[in-house]
């Protein structure tokens, strides 16, 4: 099943399916987030919960108990219920149940909670901690912005300028060796060589925002001040470019592996509940 929700200027499309944002499209019909084409990758903007990136041999303890967890976690690959809907909201809700404690020993409840105004389409998120012990969690997102031109036609600009210094991945861990994107104007220029060794993982950035710029001018803002983390991605010659605020990121190789030490981890307490939101501009 799918919920559309509009305004007089977008119309954003999620699939109860993980509650997965699959478009936004102006009053033109122009389509803003990736397809979905399994060639290059065929998701379209997934929820990283309750970890994101990929944890050390897939496996997290608690208590000294060993866990499973795939990349990104689980939250993307299970259905979720509209609980709320008006023309331009929508609220979708995944409770924690037998299966997901058998891999997640927490009990909880996401919310995602997607909200048009004007151009903008804004995404919250709601983690509800229904326990009585303290839930360790990581949360992202993942929005494949559509690139309809040649990919060399788009850069990104960062809010500020800053040294724009990035961790490498090595087998899909945050490994200790950095680089830094050369710019002297905050705006970085696209090209699919950037991402030969996978995603740029910024741990921290001075920057709240990001634009696409398309021939040099405005074409997708991402706004993400609530969000200390961010990924950026792509594949080879796909028309797409990943912009990801997260909250934490993949495991070190020298990871313990307990999950309330995990790097970046969110650490909830009892009966208490978590929100952030990250916004798509549409120019």
């Amino acid at each position: 099943m799918n919920t559309t929700i509009s305004n007089s200027s977008l119309k954003a499309s999620i699939k109860h399916a993980g509650a997965e944002l699959f478009s936004i499209k102006d009053h033109q019909n122009k389509e803003y987030i990736w397809e979905g084409n399994p060639a290059f990758w065929g998701k379209h903007s997934p929820v990283l919960f309750p970890i994101v990136g990929t944890l050390k041999n897939n496996t997290y303890t608690v208590n000294n108990k060993e866990y499973q967890l795939p990349r990104h976690g689980f939250a993307r690959d299970m259905e979720f219920e509209l609980i709320d809907q008006t023309q331009n909201t929508a609220v979708f809700s995944l409770q924690s149940n037998n299966e997901t404690l058998q891999k997640y020993p927490f009990e909880f409840e996401l919310q995602l909670l997607y909200t048009l105004e004007e151009k903008e389409l804004i995404i919250g998120y709601k983690v509800i901690n229904k326990g009585n012990t303290k839930i360790p969690f990581s949360i992202g997102a993942h929005p494949a912005i559509a690139l309809p031109n040649a990919f060399e036609k788009y850069s990104l600009q960062f809010e500020k300028e800053e040294v724009l210094k990035y961790n490498l991945l090595e087998n899909d861990l945050i490994s200790d060796k950095t680089k830094v994107l050369e710019t002297t104007t905050h705006i970085v220029p696209l090209k699919y060589k950037l991402f030969e060794n996978d995603a740029l993982i910024f741990k921290t950035l001075e920057s709240n925002s990001m634009t696409i710029l398309e021939d040099n001018k405005p074409y997708v803002k991402v706004n993400f001040e609530d969000f200390p983390s961010l990924g950026i991605w792509t594949k080879e010659q796909a028309p797409f470019v990943c912009i990801e605020p997260w909250f934490g990121y993949s495991d070190t190789a020298e990871n313990s592996g307990d999950l309330f030490q995990k790097e970046g981890i969110v650490v909830l307490e009892a009966n208490q509940t978590f929100h952030s939101k990250f916004s798509i501009q549409i120019f």
